[in-house]
């Protein structure tokens, strides 16, 4: 792999943005003879990106491991889940290219993803997992959410690991990388692409790109939080405080290049959070956040101390609707409030950087960790984290809170009377009563299915004897993901306003709203994340070894 610096560089492709979906792209040209240059923003030991750092999972349809679970999956039922959760609609004229990739992801998952990432040598945890189910069971009806072993920053090492050597020694001349290189503006000559202009930003010089294919692979449109706020949906509460989940370098500019051609940008307020962030312990920028799995038996409550409702929140069923109750809070924290027992069984962070039994693939101690529970985790937030506190008391614990958050928001009596109001749906010695209690509903639904009864308590009274000590975690919303972005065809190819492609454009992962500009509609069925970058860049690649030009 070739690190070159020139006043200008030709080659037949460049790939703008060195996170997964670029880096397949890339690996899926030199592998068909396509001299590439990638530039990607950031440094060589970040190459990959978000995928570097996220957990692994990916919905995918009609694998072995759901026939081995007995789970009838197949296209048809898996489109019906996706198009009705997601809202997009034949009807729609807007919906034509996310409707489309939604039919190419359920129909080629299993193929193009799954076993392609079998032939990398990547296998799965055993067991599918069952998420975004719908507060009214109108989201995934079957588990479909699958775990790689080794979490996605296997995954970036392995593709990297094939790019070097697709671009090896004969070949070394087919791949350059420039890394701490930020792409300024895209060059059009006689309507069509022909590369684009770039800094290198340690050295302040100036490059030029001559490539007549240009692959746009750089992340989403709300990577900073000014483009959150500017893209957040008329009408709807925006919280006065925000975590980063997605990274600075996300922020849209070449979205915008490419719409001052002609390019359409779909849905730019359809966005992917989460309702459970806490501040990194050691951020890799300014206001960088960590999303928690949150525990589906900790009670969630309000800066004063109250379980939110009407309906309490549970996470598990409807992402979405997480974040939309959550922004809509008096404060912009919330809090969750469980005890050792529940944080041994439940407690979670996404990502590969706080799973290290997944990551390292460690199997004994991750099965241990999974039947036996761990209390690793939560020591280590407790040293690490301010925003996670623990106390034998309530009183205590309130004012823990309190002092955390800076004010008399949560009152004692309050506190205890919300855990005695829950602890009164169990009958001493005896368990649950006749609960007309959601939470609990919802607790005893995902115990019937057997990966999340591993994952989630048995219900029980917060205040039960030798379950402490109490531990109160402060939570703000969260940004991760764009499901809006330029709008392209199943060819990966950016498109204008009358469908027609912009010659020599390609957008692929997150910059087309991982396909079509927007295929996961106004909600996604959570782990289509990954498999997008993956289909989006093999599409690009195949037609790009189509139409191979010399720059």
């Amino acid at each position: 792999m070739n690190q070159r610096m020139g006043d200008t560089l030709d080659a037949d492709l460049l790939v703008v943005g060195g996170g997964l979906a670029g880096l397949l792209t890339a690996l899926g040209a030199v592998q068909r003879g396509l001299r590439v240059t990638v530039v990607e923003r950031d440094t060589r030991e970040r190459l990959g990106g978000l995928a570097r750092w996220a957990f692994g999972g990916m919905a995918l349809v009609g694998t072995p491991l759901q026939a081995r679970a007995k789970i009838p999956d197949h296209p048809e039922r898996a489109l019906a889940d996706w198009l009705r959760w997601g809202g997009l609609s034949p009807a729609e004229p807007a919906d034509r290219w996310p409707l489309a990739w939604a039919r190419h992801y359920v129909e080629r998952s299993r193929p193009d993803v799954h076993d392609w990432l079998r032939g990398l040598g990547l296998r799965f945890l055993p067991a599918v997992n069952w998420v975004e189910r719908g507060l009214n069971g109108e989201g995934n009806s079957l588990p479909r959410y699958h775990v790689l072993w080794g979490t996605s920053r296997l995954l970036t090492l392995r593709v990297i690991a094939a790019l070097e050597q697709a671009a090896s020694g004969p070949r070394a001349d087919r791949l350059t990388l420039l890394c701490g290189t930020r792409v300024t503006a895209l060059d059009w000559t006689d309507g069509a692409v022909s590369g684009a202009q770039a800094l290198d930003e340690a050295s302040g010089r100036v490059l030029r790109l001559r490539a007549p294919q240009v692959v746009l692979a750089t992340g989403g449109l709300n990577g900073t939080l000014e483009g959150v706020r500017a893209h957040w949906p008329a009408g709807q509460p925006c919280p006065a405080e925000l975590l980063n989940g997605a990274h600075p370098f996300a922020d849209g500019a070449l979205h915008r290049a490419a719409e001052q051609a002609g390019a359409r940008i779909a849905a730019p307020g359809a966005m992917w959070n989460y309702a459970a962030g806490i501040p990194h312990p050691q951020p890799h920028f300014e206001g960088h956040g960590l999303s928690l799995v949150p525990p589906k038996s900790a009670l969630w409550l309000d800066a004063s101390g109250q379980r939110i409702g009407p309906a309490p929140l549970v996470t598990g069923y409807d992402t979405p609707d997480l974040c939309r109750q959550v922004a809509a809070q008096a404060q912009p924290w919330t809090w969750q409030l469980l005890n050792r027992r529940i944080a041994r069984r439940e407690l979670a962070i996404s990502g590969a950087e706080h799973n290290p039994r997944i990551r390292e693939r460690q199997w004994l101690p991750f099965l241990a960790e999974t039947l036996l529970g761990s209390e690793r985790l939560l020591d280590q937030l407790l040293r690490e984290s301010p925003q996670v506190l623990a106390h034998e008391r309530l009183d205590g614990l309130a004012a823990q809170m309190n002092a955390l958050s800076g004010g008399p928001h949560v009152d004692p009596a309050v506190l205890q009377a919300t855990v005695d109001a829950f602890d009164a749906h169990f009958v001493p010695g005896q368990g649950l009563r006749l609960a007309n209690d959601d939470q609990l509903r919802r607790i005893q639904h995902a115990r019937q299915w057997g990966p999340d009864r591993l994952r989630t308590c048995a219900p029980a009274p917060l205040q039960r004897r030798g379950d402490g000590p109490f531990v109160a975690i402060q939570l703000r919303l969260i940004t991760r993901k764009s499901l809006g972005g330029l709008v392209t065809d199943l060819h990966s190819r950016v498109l204008d306003a009358q469908d027609r492609p912009l010659p020599g454009l390609y957008a692929v992962g997150e910059a087309a709203g991982f396909g079509g500009g927007n295929a996961s509609g106004r909600r996604s069925l959570e782990g289509t994340f990954l498999p997008g970058c993956i289909l989006t860049a093999q599409a690009a690649a195949r037609h790009l070894d189509g139409g191979k030009r010399s720059a």
